[in-house]
């Protein structure tokens, strides 16, 4: 019996029937998505995976589209609902109809996305993280460092160019009080795949120079939410946790706390909420230090007023003594005058001891104390020079030291 020769066209044409009368409804499914793709004409085409309980070997696969129209809505609500980027990597739970074509073969036509889905393994990623941290016994170990009240030297992690960071300059340079800051930055990626890799090599550089810093800071601003997920790793919230300075996160966002903030020794919301933390913890000290000041002003004052007082007392007293009792009044006078001496003598001396603790602290932040450390201060004309960009060649600069300052010229 001959059997019926068809052509590969006509067998996938079959196929397709099959598939469409017998997969006629939509399905939702759970899988990974993997190598994301958006052509020019914002169609975005991707595969579907999904691997063994181990997580190590890809047990499914299929190709997936999602149309443009349907693109635009669907990865809009997903990033705001979530705070994570629409990409490869995440797991999803969609709405799918089966497709097959002629040409092209089997696929996944994306119609519907469910956030809550990636929220939960999200969080689940999260708290296994935290969870892994707090075993191995790190993670609360930068919030058990201890920040100086007066922290003004701090090292900067941020993108140079980031919007955040010169929110951050700014408020420090003009802070009411003219507290001095010296800030250096260590620039590094804040968004995206090379995020975690780039902070920690900024770190690393900090630790070289540990004893110039009080704090480090680590700020990103003006950046998209659904890049979140780069400060929610392990090996970034590991090293931070184990850094032995203070370090206080302003990554500008009001979300759920990333791992990075929870490990952090402080976190504030936005860059220039970790100036402000900065400026009211300065303040606060100074605030202790003057009522100290006036503290010793005043009683000091009263207690000379109470010595002299009594002297007064004791003058108008003698002055009605007579001339028998001279020499055994003139004794007690002595020794009045002896008391008085010391009680005076006492109190000076503590009070000018505070006070000399209260200059040593003051000292601590002036700019020459700092210059003695081995900073240096460049000055064009009479503005200070704080980035190389506002140099041109032939510009004539003066670079301050502690012990003089050398005038150069820029080639």
């Amino acid at each position: 019996m001959e059997q019926a020769i068809i052509s590969l066209y006509e067998l996938n044409n079959l196929v397709r029937g099959v598939i469409a009368n017998t997969f006629s409804q939509s399905f939702w499914i759970r899988a990974e998505m993997s190598d994301v793709r958006v052509n020019q004409n914002g169609h975005c085409y991707l595969e579907f995976i999904e691997k063994d309980s181990q997580n190590r070997n890809i047990i499914a696969k299929a190709r997936g589209s999602i149309w443009s129209n349907v693109f635009r809505l669907l990865k809009a609500y997903f990033e705001s609902e979530t705070g994570q980027a629409f990409g490869t990597g995440l797991k999803v739970l969609v709405q799918v109809s089966v497709e097959f074509h002629e040409l092209y073969g089997y696929s996944l036509n994306v119609h519907n996305i469910d956030p809550t889905y990636t929220l939960g393994d999200q969080a689940r990623t999260r708290a296994l993280i935290i969870k892994q941290l707090e075993e191995e016994g790190v993670l609360t170990l930068n919030k058990e460092l201890e920040l100086p009240d007066i922290a003004n030297r701090i090292a900067v992690i941020s993108s140079p160019t980031a919007a955040g960071y010169e929110d951050f300059c700014n408020q420090l340079e003009n802070n009411a009080d003219q507290f001095a800051f010296y800030t250096h930055l260590f620039p590094a990626i804040m968004q995206g795949e090379r995020t975690e890799a780039s902070i920690i090599s900024a770190l690393e550089r900090i630790y070289d120079h540990i004893d110039k810093f009080d704090a480090v800071v680590i700020i990103r601003g003006g950046g998209a939410t659904s890049e979140l997920s780069s400060f929610d790793s392990y090996l970034l919230a590991a090293n931070c946790a184990q850094f032995p300075l203070p370090i206080i996160t302003g990554i500008g966002h009001e979300r759920d706390d990333t791992v990075l903030d929870v490990v952090a020794h402080t976190r504030a919301k936005t860059p220039t909420a970790v100036a402000e933390f900065l400026i009211k913890r300065i303040q606060s000290a100074a605030t202790i230090m003057y009522d100290l000041q006036e503290s010793i002003i005043t009683s000091t004052n009263r207690k000379i007023t109470e010595e002299t007082v009594f002297l007064n007392t004791l003058a108008t007293h003698f002055s009605y003594i007579t001339k028998d009792r001279t020499k055994d009044q003139l004794n007690k006078l002595n020794s009045f005058a002896d008391r008085l001496k010391n009680a005076a003598k006492r109190v000076i001396q503590e009070e000018t001891h505070k006070l000399a603790n209260r200059e040593q602290l003051l000292k601590l932040i002036s700019p020459e104390n700092i210059l003695k450390k081995g900073y240096t201060l460049t000055t064009k004309g009479n503005k200070i020079v704080k980035s190389a960009a506002e140099l041109q060649s032939g510009d004539q600069i003066t670079t301050l030291f502690y012990d003089g300052e050398t005038a150069s010229e820029v080639k």
